[in-house]
């Protein structure tokens, strides 16, 4: 029997979220049932919800950072029990029978379903997000968050933690690397936290300094204003890898020189716009590497997690209720929280 879940939709790309109420299916024998505590807010929801990506489909119910409790399980999980505390992530299902399937990288292979604004399996049942009361989820795509995290601070490591570990862990930060992250917003203070757990060398770029005290109490080493020209003649050839979380069309050729020989800059924020063109001598002169990244597999998001967990890392938020979304995007928008709204799905009682 399906229940019937309470959330917030977008109707369409110029509508604002407003409250909306749809099926959710009843637990199957591989499913978890799950009552959404809290849900993160990303900037990727208002991309989607406003239909500046492309493809999007409406009604939409976003949210893909999700932390919760289980509530039922079906006959054949094992992982979990009700009262766990779990988090769903930026996917809900994939492609588990195709040739080019890679349980490390399955958020690169083909038949990746999204949380929201994505089709089930049946290829017809249209997927909605967590900015709602309930969810159900199939076993291999529930996280468990460690019982040390609080749900609330935790929900956001579903997308902006991930999103930083993995390249993170890919090009191995760790003793004796120096790590840059670009920008010092809602994915690059979660950089800061999780290089300096690592133990890499930590410098944030940033636009001013206004931020600087915050960078430091994060974790960070250094903390430089990209708009001083000075910061780009100190820094040439300073780091072995570069983050960009900067969703801004930036000039990536000033950043390009301030990695070492060998050294990766990888993009992890998408830009709005087209960017200026890269400069080729910038990356052949030395070796260096362009690169790009995006989440991360259930198996590596766990580890991230477990990660968090031993290290006591969380996002720094601000808690909203669901009926102040639409502001909260505008605020998003002109990046004006610190560092990440997180809304507690109780407000939806109200």
């Amino acid at each position: 029997m399906t229940t019937i879940a309470k959330g917030y939709a977008a109707l369409g790309p110029t509508s604002a979220l407003q409250p909306f109420t749809f099926e959710r299916r009843a637990p199957r024998e591989d499913d978890v049932a799950i009552s959404i505590k809290y849900c993160g807010v990303c900037h990727s929801d208002i991309h989607q919800a406003r239909d500046e990506w492309g493809g999007a489909a409406f009604p939409m119910v976003p949210g893909h950072e999700i932390a919760g409790v289980v509530t039922a399980v079906g006959a054949n999980v094992s992982k979990f029990k009700v009262g766990d505390h779990v988090g769903v992530g930026c996917f809900v299902d994939s492609c588990t029978t195709c040739k080019t399937r890679n349980v490390d990288l399955e958020q690169y292979m083909p038949g990746l379903i999204q949380t929201y604004n994505g089709l089930e399996a049946d290829g017809k049942t249209a997927t909605q997000g967590g900015y709602s009361d309930s969810i159900v989820v199939k076993e291999g795509y529930v996280l468990s968050i460690p019982d040390n995290l609080p749900l609330d601070a935790a929900a956001p490591l579903l997308c902006a933690g991930i999103t930083l570990y993995s390249p993170l862990n890919h090009w191995k930060a760790g003793p004796g690397k120096q790590v840059a992250i670009l920008g010092m917003g809602g994915l690059g203070h979660m950089g800061v936290k999780i290089a300096h757990a690592m133990g890499a060398e930590v410098t944030v770029l940033s636009q001013t300094l206004s931020k600087r005290e915050d960078g430091l109490r994060l974790g960070a080493d250094h903390y430089y204003a990209t708009n001083d020209a000075e910061t780009f003649s100190k820094l040439a050839g300073t780091f072995d890898l570069i983050i960009c979380t900067v969703g801004a069309a930036i000039d990536w050729n000033q950043y390009i020189n301030l990695l070492k020989v060998d050294g990766n800059m990888v993009i992890v924020g998408i830009p709005d716009g087209a960017v200026p063109p890269v400069n080729a001598f910038g990356l052949v002169g030395a070796r260096r590497s362009l690169s790009g990244s995006m989440i991360g597999s259930i198996k590596e998001t766990q580890e991230m997690l477990d990660f968090c967990g031993k290290h006591n890392i969380v996002s720094d938020i601000e808690i909203i209720r669901i009926q102040d979304i639409n502001e909260a995007f505008e605020r998003v928008v002109k990046s004006d929280v610190r560092y990440r709204f997180v809304i507690d799905m109780a407000s939806l009682a109200e």
